[in-house]
């Protein structure tokens, strides 16, 4: 269990507390918009309403003593921008903002950000994959050219064996695990012969990936 404080309670905001909490992560929320910190407060640690970007505010919330800042302010770079700079003057631990844009992204770093992500470009990344193949339930992004598939069996490959499929050999793409009611099988051998009630955990470049799993 970690200590979060999370600025910036809109969509991306709201949804981030919701599953920090599922998680069971003690939240500390912030937004300077009463109605949004009142939406948080059934699935949140504490909540203050509060700007951001007053040195005197934050630093009263002691944020030196969170494991994890999190900036999920998204309308309004300015003060997503000077929020992350003030969190690590004043000892934050560790800083994660958000960012839309590349630039974004470049000045967020420069200016106290350990880590930065792009919530939309990334689940419209995730919707492209998913919705234009036909086998892929999920995906991990590695790096730049890596990934991990979760995908369905291909019908043409039910019932026969790793080594016969040899998609190693054919691909490039390493079978990691096999998925089946919840549970995983990482001791694939030659001889594991897949069902169409698996699914399969396979890892490569995300070209080989889709050469593979796009027929």
């Amino acid at each position: 269990m970690k200590s979060v404080l999370l600025i910036g309670l809109g969509r991306f905001g709201k949804h981030l507390a919701l599953q920090l909490n599922l998680l069971g992560h003690q939240i500390m929320a912030v937004d300077h918009e009463e109605e949004k910190v009142n939406e948080t407060l059934e699935f949140v640690t504490n909540a203050q309403i509060g700007d951001s970007t007053n040195p005197a505010f934050l630093k009263t919330l002691g944020v030196n003593n969170y494991d994890l800042c999190i900036v999920a302010i998204g309308n309004d770079f300015q003060s997503s921008l000077e929020t992350t700079s003030l969190l690590k003057e004043l000892g934050a631990k560790f800083v994660v903002a958000r960012a839309g844009r590349d630039v974004q992204a470049k000045f967020l770093l420069r200016n106290g950000a350990d880590e930065v992500v792009y919530p939309e470009r990334d689940v419209a990344k995730w919707a492209a994959i998913r919705y234009t193949s036909d086998h892929v339930l999920d995906y991990i992004e590695l790096d730049d050219a890596n990934s991990i598939f979760e995908v369905s069996v291909p019908s043409d490959w039910v019932g026969k064996s790793v080594g016969e499929l040899d998609i190693r050999k054919k691909y490039h793409v390493n079978i990691l695990a096999l998925r089946q009611n919840g549970e995983t099988d990482v001791a694939i051998t030659p001889e594991t012969v897949l069902s169409a009630e698996q699914t399969l955990l396979v890892l490569g470049e995300y070209r080989a990936l889709q050469r593979c799993f796009n027929h």
